[in-house]
Order: C-alpha cells, then structure tokens, then sequence
C-alpha cells in the first residue's frame, strides 16, 4: 500500500506494528500513518469498540490491523497483548514496532501540587509511566532484531507547566525509562527513542482548551499549530531505517518552541 506522504511504496518485508490508546486520537493517526506503508497494525485500548473502530478505518483503505482490548496498567493484559500481537505476525511471530502511546491527559484535573488528588496521581502515573514499561517488558521476548519501540513523552517537560506536576513528572519519567530501555535492548540492536510533541490539534486537545488551534502558536518559531501528522512523521522516520543508529534520544516536535 503506497505512503500518501511520499506516494512510494513501502520498503522492505511488511512488519507488525503495536500502538497502544489507538482507539482515537494521536494514536490512531499513528495507526493510519503506519498502514499507509504497508504495515500491519495491531491496534490495542481499553476502549475496544474505538479500537475497532480504527481498525475499519484502516481496513477501509486497504491495511491490515488488529483491535485488542488491553489495560497497560496491568501486567496479565500486557502479557496477552504481546502474545496475540505476536500471532497476528504471522510466521516469524515478532514485533517489529512499539508505539507506546496510551495515556491520560485530557481527563487530568489540573491543580497545585499541593491539591493533587492521591489516587489520580497514581493512576496518571500507572497508565503513562508503568504502562510503558509494562508493554515493552512484555513484547520483549518478542521483539525482531532491528525492532524499534518509541515512547511518547511530553514537551511539558521542559516547560514545566504548572498545576500539572503528575502529568508532567509522568512524562519525564518515560524520557528516563526510554534511556535505560534504550541501554538495556541496544545489545539486541533494538533503538529506544521519545517524541515529545508540543500541543497537538487532537480530540482530546479541542475539548481540553478553548480557542486551541491557536492556542501558543505565537511561541513557535513555526507559526502555526501542530497536526497529529507532525508527531506521526517523527514516528515513522525513528521506525524506518534512517534512524537504524539513533537511540536513547528524545525528539521534540512542537514547532521550535523549546529547544533541548
């Protein structure tokens, strides 16, 4: 199936791609950008009618995927996440790619750090942080030589944005696992990388913040607002084979307002 981006075909064997919080969103633009190349997609979240949902999308325009329910908080739903993931492969069994996307953002409350609900910190910090680490702990046995897994951080990181310590901490947290993953799987030449995408114009961000599409545009060297295609660009090129020796490394895709 040709890559609308470059409107060449895809190179190489197809592999089997596995995004977590792929039922809408980010993630399921990951999903679309992915079967644009020809790759299998394996679709997962805990909302497995948005999962399926997906997959028809992608169906629809000739791909091949598969939607999962999975919880990434929890280590049995991981564990059949990898295994069914790696059947659908096919023969070979073996994960290609990881996205590890799912998280939770838009249904965060934002107060002091003072005021943070307990529980709701340790939910942000289950799914965002231990989820990463759980799914790639679980495809492990799994995953090709050559494989890439990439895990979506936050440019909140570097700003430090207020009232906002568990997302924010979260996602400094997945920076720092990407590092030791990337340590700890480079003897398999498997690369570990983050995006840390700026605002986005998804769903979620629409009903997060009045007026979003404008939302800090001013402080982008690129004066415009992200698209969820600006993120999944960055994805492909860390799974393709231009970035075979790039690992351990954090890629901010926010229009050039930070700077690492």
């Amino acid at each position: 199936m040709p890559d609308p981006r470059t409107d060449q075909p895809a190179l190489g064997p197809v592999r089997t791609v596995l995004i977590t919080g792929a039922a809408g969103g980010l993630g399921r633009a990951f999903a679309l950008g992915f079967a644009a190349q020809g790759d299998r997609v394996v679709v997962a979240d805990t909302n497995l009618e948005g999962a399926q949902q997906t997959v028809a999308l992608l169906e629809a325009a000739g791909g091949t995927a598969l939607a999962l329910a999975a919880n990434v908080t929890q280590l049995d739903s991981v564990t059949q996440l990898a295994a069914d993931a790696a059947a659908f492969a096919g023969e070979n069994g073996r994960i290609d790619v990881i996205i590890n996307n799912a998280a939770i953002y838009a249904t965060i409350t934002r107060s002091p750090f003072e005021e943070i609900d307990v529980d709701e910190w340790d939910r942000v910090m289950a799914v965002n942080l231990k989820g990463p680490w759980l799914v790639t702990r679980a495809c492990s046995p799994y995953l090709a030589d050559g494989a890439a897994v990439i895990n979506l951080s936050s440019a909140t990181v570097l700003s430090g944005s207020a009232q906002w310590a568990h997302y924010v901490a979260s996602k400094g947290g997945v920076i720092a696992l990407t590092r030791v993953l990337a340590k700890e799987l480079g003897d398999r030449n498997i690369t570990v990388n983050a995006i840390a995408p700026g605002f986005t114009l998804t769903e979620a961000s629409y009903g997060l913040i009045e007026g979003a599409a404008e939302y800090g545009v001013d402080r982008g060297s690129i004066k415009r607002a992200s698209e969820p295609d600006d993120i999944v660009r960055a994805a492909l090129f860390l799974a393709g084979p231009g970035s075979r020796y790039i690992t351990g490394q954090t890629l901010v895709v926010d229009g050039g307002r930070q700077f690492l």
